[in-house]
């Protein structure tokens, strides 16, 4: 059984800015990066459709949020939900209900 191959989104932008160009036909491309006709295809239309992000204004674009931010992220809301718990079963406890 043949593994499939994962190609880069650079390979991908490479494939589909040399479609996009028309300067060879896909099967051509297809030849030439060993890559279904159908993929440059899909990465072709992936690529126009996603054109518009590149011109966006930089505080419009999503940041980045590392690992360690999730994790700590996670903790913090952890803590806040026993606080929470902790803070409703008391109060039960106060009023009597």
């Amino acid at each position: 059984m043949k593994k499939r191959k994962n190609h880069s989104p650079e390979f991908k932008a490479k494939v589909a800015l040399e479609a996009i160009r028309e300067e060879m036909t896909l099967a051509e491309l297809s030849k030439k990066y060993g890559v279904h006709l159908t993929q440059i295809g899909t990465w072709k239309r992936s690529a126009i459709d996603n054109m518009a992000t590149a011109f966006t204004r930089r505080g419009g674009a999503l940041e980045q949020v590392s690992a360690a931010d999730v994790d700590k992220l996670h903790s913090k809301i952890g803590q806040l939900v026993v606080e929470w718990d902790f803070l409703a079963e008391a109060s039960h406890q106060l009023l009597g209900t």
